[in-house]
């Protein structure tokens, strides 16, 4: 008898089960395709939080009274939503209005406009492209559109709005999809006599759909005819958070501005002195590779991009110049050999982070427990 017989019995009724769990998934799916039809023929919203929190609890709940880890069922039933919201990217979308819009994007070869265009698409929407190449043809694109969005690097987006606000219909909504707020807004304002809309997807191109994604908002003009911008937003399954222009340029200069540059530093600190990357990852704890994966999936993508996102305004190159102060006066620490000094600062930055370093602690658990599960060779 081999050593495995005696469990052999033990491993077939776990296949059994597994195929059971499988085909379970499988209704489930069907059914939750239903659900979408439904929404689209209703023209419900794709994402509801309220009624995603509602039906984790009681998963949760059911969890309990069956004697299983509650909080790895709610790891499970989020998985499982998580693949349906995926597999919603390949059919239709609500529309937030009874007739379909004329959506132009600008720039939309780049990945975001085709990302909102194939989404404007699915919701029935007329969406029209307008490239560098189009531009003799420009006028009869920008015809009759009710919104207009801008979608070129930040480099050029001024520029892009000056030459194009004078072939825009009165009433046609002027948007942009950039991370600068405040000096687009004000282009745009005096660009365009007709509604303005600032918009600043918080997201990447690479994302199957919009569900759950944040979609930061700068009001410029005539509020009441983007309503429906905002709504179409909303039905997607996106938040939606309306802030001011000075708010989100202040934010973004610490969010884009500065961490995209350490990433850069500690890229550039591991190219000049050697320290190649799958070498590091044979010696790093999980904590150190996820630090590793953030500032690695950096130089997976387009440094033109990056290079507009760091010097995209004096404020933010300001910062910059403050960070670098900043780190002269904490390289003493190093050279005075200052351990006492060191503990100081850390406890200083502590007491700054509050309670938010304990929620750190635990969000940032969950995650690399799950990497550490997942790609633990």
């Amino acid at each position: 008898m081999s050593a495995s017989e005696p469990l052999q019995s033990h491993r077939e009724k776990i296949d059994e089960i597994d195929q059971k769990i499988l085909e379970l998934l499988k209704e489930r799916g069907q059914v939750v395709k239903e659900v979408l039809e439904t929404k689209i023929q209703n023209k419900l919203p794709i994402y509801v939080a309220g009624r995603e929190d509602e039906k984790i609890q009681r998963f949760r709940e059911m969890a309990t009274s069956y004697g299983i880890d509650s909080d790895w069922a709610e790891d499970f039933l989020r998985m499982i939503m998580t693949a349906s919201r995926a597999s919603q990217s390949l059919s239709s979308f609500p529309r937030a209005t009874p007739d379909p819009k004329t959506i132009v994007f600008v720039g939309g070869g780049g990945g975001m406009g085709k990302l909102y265009a194939r989404i404007g698409e699915a919701s029935g929407h007329d969406v029209r492209i307008l490239e560098k190449n189009d531009w003799e043809n420009a006028d009869e694109i920008l015809k009759d559109a009710h919104l207009v969005v801008i979608t070129v690097p930040i480099k050029v987006t001024e520029q892009v709005i000056e030459s194009i606000s004078p072939k825009l219909p009165q009433t046609a909504i002027l948007a942009d999809f950039t991370s600068n707020k405040g000096q687009i807004l004000d282009t745009m304002m005096r660009s365009h006599s007709g509604p303005v809309l600032g918009m600043h997807p918080m997201h990447g191109p690479d994302v199957a759909n919009l569900s759950k994604q944040l979609m930061m908002v700068c009001p410029g003009r005539d509020q009441e005819a983007a309503e429906w911008v905002l709504q179409q937003c909303a039905l997607w399954g996106m938040r939606i958070k309306t802030v001011n222009p000075e708010q989100h340029d202040h934010a973004m200069n610490m969010i884009q501005g500065l961490r995209h540059f350490v990433a850069l530093l500690h890229g550039s600190f591991m190219k000049e002195f050697d320290l190649e990357p799958g070498h590091i990852t044979d010696f790093s704890s999980p904590v150190y590779r996820a630090e590793l994966m953030m500032t690695g999936r950096i130089f997976a993508q387009d440094p033109e991009l990056y290079a507009d996102i760091v010097f995209a305004n004096f404020e933010r190159r300001t910062l910059l110049f403050d960070f670098f102060q900043h780190h002269s006066k904490l390289m003493e620490l190093v050279q005075q050999n200052d351990r006492e000094g060191f503990i100081n600062e850390f406890r200083s930055i502590s007491e700054f982070f509050g309670g938010f370093a304990e929620q750190a602690l635990e969000e940032s658990s969950y995650l690399i427990h799950r990497l550490a599960e997942r790609f633990a060779e």
